[in-house]
């Protein structure tokens, strides 16, 4: 038997990518929680897991967060991100926070049901378009340059993809305040004025962030 926990706080979601993920093959168990606290209450009762499916935007602990401690008490506990999430930091900081895999929730079903087979093989599975061990570069980055900090450098990705402040906010699990309050340090470090202008310095800079 193959037991699969699924961390998800929206039902809808949780239940059909247990739904899905019961096709894998006879024998697969799903069990589903809304978040990090359950989570870890079934996990310390001591049965047998195959595999975590961790979503990022959780109303107790964040992903990033959950993803360490899984690292940390359950090494030999595989976790797969499934999230909405899916820009390039995110999925770094998700890899490295200890996730074996990240797929994202615009993937098909298909793509899921892949990506668990290869995790659950003792594999890696992350986007194609995100390189996880990029090559080394001697010019700074955008980060580096202006002394952005972390928090800033996510919310200036999605800013570069986009994405307005509701949905930067919906995306990293803040308050619309707070993106506004990273925008506007993120215009003062750049010395910008509005997004387009943002927009072309990070094009200026290659788009490494």
């Amino acid at each position: 038997m193959t037991r699969i926990l699924i961390v998800e706080d929206h039902a809808l979601v949780r239940e059909a990518m247990a739904h899905t993920l019961a096709r894998l093959a006879p024998g697969v168990e799903c069990v589903g929680v809304s978040g990090a606290d359950q989570a870890l209450v079934l996990l310390e009762a001591g049965a047998d897991w195959d595999l975590a499916v961790v979503d990022l935007m959780l109303p107790d602990v964040n992903g990033f967060s959950l993803l360490e401690v899984l690292a940390g008490r359950y090494p030999d506990l595989p976790a797969l991100v499934v999230s909405a999430l899916d820009d390039s930091v995110s999925v770094r900081r998700a890899m490295k926070a200890g996730a074996s895999g990240f797929v994202s929730k615009s993937s098909s079903s298909e793509e899921l049901c892949r990506a668990v087979r290869i995790v659950l093989d003792g594999g890696v599975c992350s986007p194609e378009r995100v390189v996880l061990s990029p090559s080394p570069r001697t010019d700074p980055s955008l980060g580096e340059r202006f002394g952005l900090t972390a928090g800033q450098l996510r919310v200036l990705e999605l800013l570069g993809q986009g994405k307005t402040n509701r949905q930067i906010a919906d995306l990293l699990g803040l308050s619309e305040g707070t993106v506004k309050v990273h925008v506007s340090a993120i215009f003062r470090a750049l010395n910008v004025k509005n997004r387009a202008q943002a927009v072309l310095v990070i094009s200026r800079h290659g788009g490494r962030i």
